[in-house]
């Protein structure tokens, strides 16, 4: 056992891992497949199996027919308004902006979300932990753009505008999202609620995809090579199936605010693998970055409460999902990499 650490600091250091090593999954599926199709056939896949596990430990049949319609927002914001204008965005500004925009903007928009529906109380400590945190990306990030290209740029009057703000949105659209899934979380078994999400924000994204995304409709097929394949596998596991269900977790047991400060550490590990792996180079101006990071998620995470989510799901069982529990004390972002520093973005 470690010492002076609980299980939901284990649980958050596991998602950081987690989501720190799917951009490589997402750049070997996305080389091959249409970003939007990629995305949501992962996403439906996913909600699919989840559900099917739930369905078997028959947690499904208590369903309550009035949660449907937040369980449809919830879908919609964290998954397909997420992702959608994430990847559009992303093709008419470059990767460190769009690294620093959505990155730092996601723990500002849980913390905000949060407070505006009373789910979380402001504190000084949070406050410098995203401030540092923010600042720490913005060192990491942003030296990134002066070595990439505009992918696409002004394509039409004001891209890179319209680009920016579509990135931004995708912060605030999955932040909303989060922090409205929590009082689900409190009714629902935290698997249960990531298999409908995924589910119902995977279709939305693969109709999104066919209808508007060049190129969708004749990557049905199925007909990506096995190396997009692998990947496509590799974030349907963890990217999905163990790293989402373990954000739902930690949302509904440390808050929006605190589990959203992964944004800080995901970057950590992405760097090292990128020099592991790629053999990147780590400058002395990213090692600050990292250790200012580091530092803003230490304090959000360390007087994080130790919630078992087993025996919290167990509790939740006892009373059973159609009661009220509301009263009760108790999203890879996948991204385009083409260069080298691209490939340090946060992936979910």
């Amino acid at each position: 056992m470690l010492t002076g650490v609980n299980k939901n600091q284990l649980r958050f250091l596991m998602l950081c891992m987690i989501w720190g090593s799917t951009w490589i999954g997402t750049k070997a599926g996305i080389e091959a497949v249409p970003p939007l199709l990629f995305a949501g056939t992962r996403f439906t896949a996913a909600g699919i199996l989840l559900l099917l596990y739930t369905l078997a430990k028959s947690e499904t049949a208590r369903f309550k027919v009035q949660d449907g319609i937040r369980f449809v927002v919830v879908s919609i914001l964290m998954i397909t308004l997420c992702y959608g204008p994430l990847f559009w965005g992303m093709q008419y500004i470059d990767s460190g902006t769009a690294a620093v925009l959505e990155m730092s903007l996601t723990p500002i928009a849980l913390l905000v979300f949060a407070l505006l529906l009373n789910e979380e109380t402001l504190d000084g400590r949070r406050i410098l932990a995203i401030a540092l945190g923010v600042c720490g990306l913005v060192v990491l990030f942003w030296p990134a753009s002066a070595y990439v290209s505009l992918p696409a740029a002004e394509a039409f009057p004001g891209a890179s505008l319209w680009g920016g703000l579509a990135v931004a949105s995708a912060a605030f659209t999955y932040g909303y999202g989060s922090v409205l899934a929590r009082p689900l979380l409190r009714t629902y078994p935290a698997l249960f609620v990531s298999g409908v999400t995924t589910l119902v924000g995977g279709i939305a994204l693969l109709i999104a995809a066919v209808a508007f995304e060049p190129g969708a409709v004749s990557a049905l097929s199925g007909d990506w090579g096995t190396v997009a394949w692998l990947g496509w596998f590799f974030l349907v596991i963890f990217g999905s199936l163990i790293g989402y269900t373990t954000f739902m977790r930690l949302l509904r047991d440390i808050g929006a605010s605190r589990a959203g400060s992964y944004a800080f550490v995901s970057p950590v590990i992405a760097v090292a693998l990128g020099a592991a792996v790629f053999a990147e180079q780590i400058t002395a101006l990213d090692v600050i970055g990292i250790f200012v990071m580091l530092s803003g998620a230490y304090l959000a995470m360390s007087g994080a409460p130790a919630t078992d989510a087993t025996a919290l799901e167990s509790e939740a069982d006892r009373k059973r999902p159609h009661e009220d529990l509301d009263n009760d004390p108790k999203c890879e972002i996948p991204r385009i990499h083409q260069t080298k520093p691209a490939m340090r973005g946060r992936l979910r």
